[in-house]
């Protein structure tokens, strides 16, 4: 059964206003390109992590957030207390769920790696035991667990890579909601403005002074045996990952490309 948004709007305690910096650290200067504008909104304090850890809580509503491509859930827990979780797909409100070491294995609940039967469908995976779901968190991702070896997990990503993770760390059950997200279509161009991105120019429309691939009469050529950055390095098809990383020891298979 697909999440149903069953509430527009947000609980107020677990609302931050984040500022807007438009793409510029803090002496001012640009850092990352084509930022800024966009519609006002507030963040959501979301739990990646454990911190209702042991706690019995229920669904109260589903949410969106427009700070994510997925739902969120906002959950009452046992203690009277509340608190916003990425939604599976599938939860509904009045369901409820249980972040624990050992767990039922049910949409929603949370537990430890290592109690995860092997082909369950997890997603808010941990990289390191007690930071918090890093991996598979955007809408429609699912990851699968594939086998339970010598403290090790085997995890296949939705990118088709297969990795090993501590059996320590937590997951949670199901896939991440909202699957539907990548049919959307945007219509037009003031609904990408409001996510606060500003157009972009073609290097090839510029000046020399300001892109390697500048200059010339006319439509030209970038006249180079290979694509630039406007900083003059490699542009296309260059691996950025770096070799000395300590997580590539526990990689298996790197993911394969899908050619479209």
């Amino acid at each position: 059964m697909d999440t149903v948004i069953s509430k527009e709007k947000p609980y107020k305690p677990l609302l931050v206003h984040l500022g807007k910096a438009g793409g510029r650290n803090n002496q001012g200067r640009i850092t990352i390109r084509h930022r800024g504008g966009g519609q006002r909104n507030m963040y959501r304090l979301v739990d990646f992590g454990q911190h209702s850890l042991g706690k019995k809580g229920k669904v109260l509503a589903i949410e969106y957030d427009p700070n994510r491509n997925a739902f969120v859930a906002l959950i009452q827990y046992a203690d009277g207390t509340k608190g916003y979780i990425l939604a599976a797909h599938g939860l509904l409100v009045g369901a409820e769920i249980l972040c624990d070491e050992k767990t039922e294995v049910q949409i929603g609940n949370r537990m430890r790696l290592q109690h995860i039967p092997v082909g369950t469908q997890i997603y808010c995976i941990e990289l390191e035991q007690g930071r918090g779901g890093k991996l598979v968190r955007g809408a429609g991702g699912v990851a699968l667990v594939l086998a339970q070896e010598g403290g090790y997990t085997h995890v296949q990503l939705p990118s088709s890579e297969e990795r090993k993770i501590s059996e320590k760390c937590f997951a949670s059950i199901g896939m991440v909601s909202n699957p539907e997200h990548r049919y959307k279509i945007i219509g037009k161009a003031g609904s990408v403005r409001l996510k606060g991105r500003r157009p972009k120019v073609r290097g090839s429309a510029m000046n020399p002074a300001d892109h390697p691939h500048g200059g010339g009469e006319g439509r030209q050529g970038i006249g180079l045996k290979y694509p630039k950055t406007p900083w003059g390095k490699h542009a296309l098809g260059v691996k950025t990952r770096n070799r000395k990383k300590w997580t590539s020891n526990l990689i298996l298979q790197r993911r394969v490309k899908k050619h479209t």
